[in-house]
Formats: structure tokens, sequence, C-alpha cells
């Protein structure tokens, strides 16, 4: 820098001189400002014609000095002025206003109205996927078979041990504490239709649900949500290619046909678990267990429980795959739709659960 950027106030004038770039003001910056703001520079006289260079910065540093407004003298050149009418001109954001936070009555519209364009695209999908299915019912060879058996393979087979391992820790919790309880009263064979009744009924299917919507329902958001960002989809569509019947379809089949044999097995693992818990706190052996579960809980519960499953994986693989396809080609909208899936499939399938326990509230229990 072999000129560098000078300022001298004299009376009723300010005199610039030298090069006044952000490269040269940055050593400087600091005590160029303090005697800029120093007050009352604004209304005098402003001289910047032995001003080498005036780049964009300097030319904001003055357009503030001067309070967004012209001095009434001013001695500059062609060039230099209009480098500080191009910054006159730009809109400043800082003086447009302040921006206010939304209020509740903003913040409810905002929800209601995003939940009303969630459920029509869920109800568009859901019409899309029935129209899918007549089309393959006209031309089966156009069945995605291969991706649907990956899908299931992925959603089913590699979901056994986590599903196993937890069904059977809540079987042998849910056995020790009611053993507790039942002791204390003399109900110990009561078990049995404790642990039957509520893990092939309710705890079963609610528990693979969330295990399945929170590994294999994030991992269809994301996988969908990926392709978005690649342009996978839209690479599908510019070929002809039906992404309802490669994408979405294989995995609402796969994950609706999984769930009930996921329900059955995580259910099985569970009453083993109580079973064991059972023999070892309250002596009742394996086969009083199970010829006594036969007859304590009726085959309606478990025709209720692989119901539970056939619905809450398609409600799953449904959320899934439409907050797939909203996802924008961007990394942070990928993030948020797939936690908006997750927590969205696990809250509606436990209304389904509600509904189930409304309407088979007579179906299934033993009368004593």
């Amino acid at each position: 820098m072999n000129n560098p950027p000078r300022l001298q106030i004299e009376p009723g004038k300010v005199v610039l001189s030298g090069e006044w770039t952000l490269a040269a003001l940055l050593p400087e910056l600091p005590q160029l400002q303090a005697r800029l703001t120093a007050g009352g520079l604004g209304g005098l006289s402003w001289d910047l014609s032995d001003v080498d260079r005036l780049d964009s910065a300097a030319a904001v540093l003055l357009w503030r000095t001067w309070n967004e407004c012209w001095p009434a003298d001013l001695i500059v050149t062609e060039t230099h002025r209009r480098t500080v009418e191009r910054v006159a001109a730009a809109p400043i954001a800082a003086s447009s206003g302040t921006v206010t936070a939304p209020g509740p009555v903003e913040r409810i519209g905002d929800l209601v109205l995003g939940s009303i364009d969630h459920a029509i695209g869920l109800v568009t999908l859901f019409g899309q996927m029935l129209l899918d299915l007549c089309h393959l019912a006209r031309h089966p060879s156009e069945m995605p078979w291969k991706e649907t058996a990956a899908n299931i393979y992925k959603a089913g087979a590699l979901a056994l041990p986590v599903t196993g391992l937890v069904g059977f820790l809540i079987g042998v919790t849910l056995s020790y504490l009611s053993a507790l309880q039942l002791r204390s009263v003399g109900a110990d064979l009561f078990i049995v239709n404790i642990l039957g009744i509520s893990i092939i009924r309710e705890l079963g299917p609610v528990l693979v649900a969330v295990l399945v919507a929170g590994r294999s329902g994030s991992a269809m958001t994301a996988q969908i949500g990926v392709m978005r960002v690649t342009e996978e989809i839209d690479a599908l569509t510019a070929m002809g290619i039906s992404r309802s019947i490669r994408v979405v379809l294989p995995k609402l089949l796969a994950l609706t046909v999984v769930m009930p044999l996921l329900v059955l097995w995580a259910s099985a693992i569970a009453l083993i678990g109580g079973m064991l818990s059972a023999m070892l706190q309250l002596d009742i052996s394996p086969t009083y267990f199970v010829q006594n579960l036969q007859r304590a809980v009726p085959v309606a519960n478990l025709v209720i429980g692989l119901t539970k499953g056939i619905v809450f994986g398609f409600i799953i693989a449904w959320v899934a795959c439409h907050f797939g396809l909203r996802v924008k080609p961007n990394t942070e909208s990928l993030s948020a739709n797939t936690t908006t899936s997750v927590v969205t499939a696990i809250t509606l399938v436990i209304l389904a659960d509600a509904v189930f326990a409304i309407n088979t509230r007579n179906m299934g229990i033993p009368q004593l």
C-alpha cells in the first residue's frame, strides 16, 4: 500500500486523500471510524478530489457518516460519485423495519395450515398407491418384486435382533413388576393372564411399531430424501419410470407384510422372557405357563395384535414416504423431514392403537 488513507479536518471542511479501499482501511479502521463518528462532520464541506481509489466498503463508511444523505458541499470525481451512488441506491435491511416474532395466533395458524397441507399430501399419496395397485393388477409383469424383497429384508430380517432383545427385556420387566404385586395378594397364577393379554394385544404391536418407526421409517425417509437431493427422483421421471411404483410402493408393501411377523416374533420372545421371570420368582413351571396361556388368552387377542401390526406397518411406511418426497434439495430439509417423519408416525400409531382399543373393547377379554 503506497498511499494510505488520510483524513484531515479543517475549519468547516473535511479533506480525504489516499487510497480508500477495504485493504487500505483495515489497519487504521478503528481510528478512522472514531474520527468520522465524532459528530458534526456530516454537515461540513467534503473534499474527495485527492482520493486515488474508492471502493464500496469505503463508500458505505462515508454514506453512514453522512447519515445517508448527500452533503450540501461535496467535491468528488465522477467515478467516485458513481461508487457512492451505487451504495446509496442499495436497500439497507436495518432501516426497513424490525422483524417481529410471530404471535401465538400466527403460530397456531401456521400449524393448522401445515397440518392441512400434510393431510392433503397423505391422501394424495394413498390415492396414487391405489392407482398403482390397479395398474399392476392389469400389468403384473411390472410388479417391483426385487425392490419389495430388498425392503422386506432390510425392514424385517435385519430388525429381528433388536426387536427380539427389546421384547425379551420388556417381558422380563413386566413379569417381575407384576409378580411383586400379585404375590402380595396371593394371585400368583394370574401372571399368565396379565402377560398374555398385555403383550399379545397391546405391548407387542406398539413396541414393535415404535422400534420400526425409529429404525426403518427414518431410513425410508432418509433414502427417498437423498434421492430427492441428488435428483434421482427427477431422473426416474425423465426416463418415464414411475417413482411411486419403483420407490414408494415397494416400501409400503414390504412394511405392511413384515410388521405382523415382527409383532408375532417380538410377542413370542417377550412371553418367553416373562415365563422365565415367573419361573424364577413365582415357581411357575414353563409347562403350566404354556398350558394356561392357551386358556387365559383367547385367539381373538392374537388376531387383534396381528391386525394392528398390518395397520401400523402401513402407517409407518405411508408417513415415511410422504415426508421423504417432501424433502427439498438441502441437508437441513432432509434432517428436519426425517425427524418429523418419525414423530408423526409414532403419533399416528398411538392414535390408531386408541381407535383399536375403543372398537375392540368387547373382543378377546376372557370371562372370569
